[in-house]
C-alpha cells in the first residue's frame, strides 16, 4: 500500500513537472531569423526644430512596426555617436546612459515606441547650428538607420528679469524669457532690428516706462512662444499656430511712450494690453507695419491711452481683436479679422464679442476714434460695435472702410462705408486646414468688396506702401485694409 502511494505520487509530480515545461514551452515566441523579414518605422528621419542651449526640447516619438507573422529580435539599437551625442533615447521605456540596447523582441504584429530627446550644449556662436546623428538597428544581419536632426540656438535667457536702466537688446542673440521681463518705471527698452523674443508658456513682457521696439521691413522683430515643435495630428501642426503659448506685452505706465514698427506678435494670450488709470495723463502708442495675429483672448486692448495703428493686421482673437476705452484712437489702413473659429486646432470656441469694440460708457477720458481706409470683417455676423449713450454726438469719423455689420449705421461720422452683404468674399483664405496645408491669408481676393475703396490721398499721406512692401498706389485706386491685392504668381 506505502509502495502504491509512493509510485502515484511519484507519477503526479512528474505530470504537473511535464505541464509546467509544456506551458512555458508553449508561451515561447517563435522567431524569424529570416534575413528577408524586418522592421518598419514611422519616419526615416526624425527632426527638431530650433532647439535651445541647455534648455533642451520637447521628446519626440519614433514606432517600430513587426509587420510579420512571428516575432522577431533587434540583436542592437544605438546612436552612432554613443554616449556623447546630443540626443538621448529611450526604448520601450528603458534608458541606457551610453544610447545602446540589445536583444529587443517585438510580437508578431507589434510595435514599440522609441522616445528621442536632445540637449544642446552651449555652442559660443550667433548662428543656428545644425546637429546631425544617426539611430542604427541591427535586425537580422541588416542594418536600417534613422536620420536625427535638429538646430541648435544659443539665446540669452532671462528668468524674471528687471531693466532697471536705459537698455538696448541687440540681435545677434535671440533671447527666450521664463516668467517675466519688466522694464523700471520711467526706463526705456529699445529693441534692434531683427530681434528675436521667445517667451516660455506664460511669460510676459511688462513695460512700466517704454518700449521702443523699432523694426524694419527687411529685420522685422519677431515675439512669440518658445515652442518649435509640433503637435501630433494626423498631419503634424508645429505649436506656434496655437493661441495660448505665451502672456502678452504689457504697456501700464501713465507717461509712456512707446513705438511698435514692424513687429510680429503671435499665439500668446493677450497681443497688447495698454492701460493707464490716469484720465488726466494719457500714454502714447504708435503701432505699424505690425502683425498681430492669433490671441486667446483680445488683439489690442487700449484702456486710457492715445493709440495711432499704421497698416497692420490685427487678426483672430477668442474675445475682441480691438478693445478701445477712453482716449484717442487713430486706425489707418488696417486689417481687424476675427476668424478664430476657423482654426481646426484651436482649443476654445470663439465667444459672442465682436472684432472691433469701441466702449463710451464709463467715461474715464474724453473719446475720439478715426478708422480710415480700413478693413473690418470676421466670422459673426456684426463685428463692430460703438457703444456709446450718444451716438450721434460720438467724436469719430470712419471713411472708406469696409465694415461687417448685419445692417448700415445711419449716423453723420460714417461716409463711404462698404457695410457686409451676405455673399461678400471678402479675403483669399478665412480658413486654417492643417490637412490641406491652408493657412489664413488677409490678402484681398480678386472680387473682394475691398478692392479700390480706400481713400487715394489718405493712401499716399499715410501708407502708400502696404504691409507686404507693394505699391498700393500703381493703379490709381489703393484697397481698403492692410494689403494690396495682386494677382496670383504662376506657381501659387
Amino acid at each position: 500500500m506505502f509502495k502504491f502511494k509512493k509510485t502515484v505520487f511519484f507519477f503526479t509530480k512528474l505530470i504537473i513537472l511535464w505541464a509546467i515545461i509544456n506551458f512555458f514551452s508553449s508561451c515561447q515566441e517563435d522567431f524569424t531569423t529570416n534575413p528577408a523579414d524586418t522592421v518598419l518605422f514611422s519616419t526615416d528621419t526624425l527632426t527638431f526644430d530650433t532647439t535651445f542651449t541647455s534648455i533642451g526640447s520637447a521628446t519626440s516619438r519614433i514606432m517600430v512596426y513587426n509587420p510579420n507573422n512571428k516575432a522577431i529580435r533587434i540583436s542592437s539599437i544605438f546612436l552612432a555617436s554613443g554616449k556623447s551625442s546630443a540626443f538621448k533615447i529611450n526604448v520601450d521605456g528603458k534608458n541606457n546612459e551610453n544610447n545602446q540596447f540589445a536583444d529587443i523582441e517585438i510580437g508578431a504584429k507589434d510595435s514599440l515606441y522609441i522616445f528621442v530627446q536632445v540637449n544642446v550644449d552651449p555652442l559660443d556662436n550667433n548662428l543656428p547650428l545644425l546637429i546631425e546623428d544617426a539611430l542604427i538597428f541591427l535586425v537580422n544581419g541588416n542594418i536600417k538607420t534613422i536620420t536625427l536632426q535638429a538646430i541648435g540656438q544659443d539665446a540669452i535667457i532671462f528668468r524674471n528679469k528687471l531693466i532697471a536702466n536705459d537698455t538696448t537688446l541687440t540681435a545677434e542673440k535671440p533671447y527666450l524669457v521664463f516668467g517675466y521681463l519688466a522694464v523700471d518705471s520711467a526706463k526705456t527698452l529699445r529693441l534692434d532690428p531683427g530681434l528675436k523674443i521667445y517667451f516660455h508658456n506664460n511669460a510676459n513682457l511688462i513695460v512700466y516706462g517704454n518700449l521702443m521696439a523699432d523694426g524694419t521691413f527687411e529685420k522685422p522683430i519677431t515675439m512669440r512662444g518658445d515652442r518649435f515643435d509640433k503637435i501630433k495630428f494626423e498631419t503634424p501642426v508645429l505649436y506656434n499656430v496655437v493661441a495660448g503659448q505665451w502672456g502678452g506685452i504689457y504697456l501700464l505706465w501713465n507717461k509712456g511712450k512707446h513705438v511698435l514698427h514692424n513687429v510680429n506678435l503671435n499665439s500668446g494670450y493677450v497681443g497688447i494690453y495698454f492701460s493707464n488709470q490716469d484720465k488726466n495723463q494719457l500714454p502714447e502708442l504708435e503701432i505699424s507695419n505690425c502683425r498681430i495675429h492669433n490671441f486667446l483672448l483680445y488683439g489690442l486692448v487700449v484702456q486710457n491711452g492715445n493709440v495711432k495703428v499704421l497698416n497692420s493686421e490685427i487678426s483672430n482673437s477668442s474675445s475682441f481683436c480691438v478693445y478701445l476705452n477712453g482716449g484717442q484712437h487713430t486706425f489707418i489702413h488696417c486689417t481687424i479679422a476675427n476668424y478664430f473659429n476657423n482654426s481646426s486646432v484651436q482649443p476654445i470656441l470663439r465667444d459672442k464679442e465682436p472684432a472691433v469694440m469701441i466702449m463710451d460708457l464709463n467715461r474715464i477720458a474724453p473719446m475720439r476714434t478715426t478708422f480710415l481706409n480700413c478693413a473690418i470683417a470676421g466670422s459673426m455676423e456684426n463685428e463692430f460695435t460703438l457703444a456709446t449713450r450718444f451716438p450721434k454726438l460720438y467724436k469719430g469719423t470712419f471713411s472708406h472702410c469696409y465694415i461687417r455689420r448685419p445692417n448700415a449705421l445711419d449716423l453723420p461720422q460714417f461716409s463711404n462705408i462698404r457695410w457686409s452683404e451676405k455673399n461678400d468674399t471678402v479675403f483669399k483664405n478665412i480658413y486654417f486646414d492643417y490637412k490641406k496645408g491652408t493657412y489664413f491669408n488677409f490678402e484681398p481676393d480678386s472680387v473682394s468688396p475691398l478692392r479700390g475703396l480706400a481713400d487715394y490721398n489718405i493712401a499716399a499721406e499715410n501708407c502708400p506702401v502696404d504691409l507686404n512692401g507693394i505699391n498700393r498706389l500703381q493703379d490709381g485706386a489703393p484697397d481698403a485694409g492692410a494689403y494690396e491685392w495682386m494677382p496670383a504668381k504662376k506657381d501659387e
